[in-house]
């Protein structure tokens, strides 16, 4: 059915012809039923979800017949310089509501941090970035969002399925159809969760029967804590050390796969910033080296516990928001190193750079434009082998190189 549906729309997606199209939508969703009754959800429900429904052909990562290739669009996490990512303000403000939320909900915060091992700063840092805890009101109906991803989505498989739980968390009375609002791509919540999401994760922590992410700030909490602990949260173990980087710093070393214990990269000269004394415990921990800038900027050794919080969403900038609001939550300081960078390369140019390097045998990973850790180091062992200055940061002087080098 999700081939014939595509073909109506190949052939009704023209101007004048909306109808047509929507006429295939609607058959599409239709199809869906014997799928849906199978996981759970009731006819009454599915009836009433998807009457008159209509797809929303303006969302970003559409496959649309006439339509120019759309990708997602381009999030601030990977096109922002860190400076106006983790703009001081901003942090200090989401900080000092959430110091009011440490206190309001302190004992439901200490029953989290009790029974899912998740300090209750990063669990509020993730409310707090993700919906300005619970200020920010998402702006898209999900059901609409992710019928329209399953539809003609780059990402079918994954939102028919994702359309069905939705339909499923209504039917069993968690949230209304019109409460459950999403981001542009179906991440619903206080905490943004998928609904497979809401499924794996969902926690009813406040004991009324349901899991309630979008209305229950206990639930929501202890669902993002959940998340975190069945990524693989390592209690007692802090996110990240912000270090001083010694000068004959090797920013290749940059990558996850590359670990040592705090206390060997301490004795290389990766100094804790503000003269910090380590524990026993933390000096053995074991932890890679973080250059969001290259040799700009603030280092960081980053725990197991930075790669979970990066799998609630992939970005390191994500993950130094949320680290770092979570961290001034109970402590005012804000990073030791003053951010370096002022202008960030297109995302174009990225993926020329990282086409560049993969030409030249520097990088295998994907060509995505994100200048990550992977295309950070990639970019330092080119800067090593065509003797340039070693500084692991996308410029448009390096990738002029690449792009000349044979």
């Amino acid at each position: 059915m999700v081939v014939v549906a595509g073909l109506a729309l190949a052939a009704t997606l023209t101007p004048g012809t909306a109808r047509a199209a929507d006429a295939g939508f609607t058959r599409f969703v239709a199809s869906l039923w014997p799928e849906a009754q199978q996981a759970g959800v009731s006819r009454a429900t599915f009836e009433s979800v998807t009457a008159g429904l209509e797809p929303d052909y303006k969302l970003p990562d559409l496959l649309l017949p006439g339509r120019p290739k759309t990708g997602a669009p381009s999030q601030a996490e990977f096109v922002q310089v860190p400076a106006d990512y983790l703009k001081e303000a901003r942090i200090e403000a989401l900080a000092g509501h959430g110091r009011k939320l440490l206190a309001e909900y302190g004992p439901t915060l200490r029953a989290i941090e009790q029974r899912f091992g998740v300090p209750a700063t990063v669990v509020l840092a993730i409310w707090g970035r993700e919906t300005d805890y619970g200020r920010y009101r998402l702006p898209y109906d999900a059901v609409r969002v992710m019928a329209t991803q399953a539809y003609v989505g780059r990402r079918k498989d994954q939102y028919r399925t994702e359309f069905i739980l939705a339909m499923k968390i209504i039917s069993e009375g968690a949230v209304s159809r019109q409460g459950m609002r999403s981001s542009w791509a179906g991440a619903t919540g206080l905490t943004q969760f998928l609904p497979s999401e809401y499924y794996k994760h969902g926690v009813d922590f406040d004991g009324d029967g349901k899991v309630d992410i979008w209305n229950s700030v206990p639930d929501a909490l202890a669902s993002a804590a959940q998340q975190l602990v069945n990524k693989g949260w390592k209690p007692g173990v802090r996110w990240a050390y912000e270090v001083r980087a010694p000068a004959n710093a090797d920013c290749t070393l940059g990558r996850p796969e590359v670990t040592k214990p705090v206390g060997q990269w301490v004795r290389d000269g990766f100094a804790p910033v503000r003269g910090e004394r380590l524990s026993a415990e933390e000096l053995a921990e074991p932890a890679s080296l973080l250059q969001p800038e290259g040799i700009y900027g603030p280092a960081f050794l980053t725990t197991k516990n930075y790669f979970v919080i990066k799998e609630y969403n992939f970005s390191d900038l994500y993950v130094l928001f949320v680290g770092h609001l979570a961290d001034r939550i109970t402590n005012p300081q804000p990073f030791a190193t003053p951010w370096a960078a002022t202008k960030q390369l297109r995302t174009a140019d990225v993926e020329a750079m990282q086409r560049g390097l993969t030409r030249l045998g520097f990088y295998n990973d994907k060509v995505d434009g994100k200048a990550g850790m992977l295309t950070r180091a990639a970019l330092g062992a080119y800067q090593k082998s065509a003797r340039l200055k070693l500084d692991c940061w996308p410029s448009e002087s390096v990738l002029r190189s690449i792009e000349a080098a044979r």
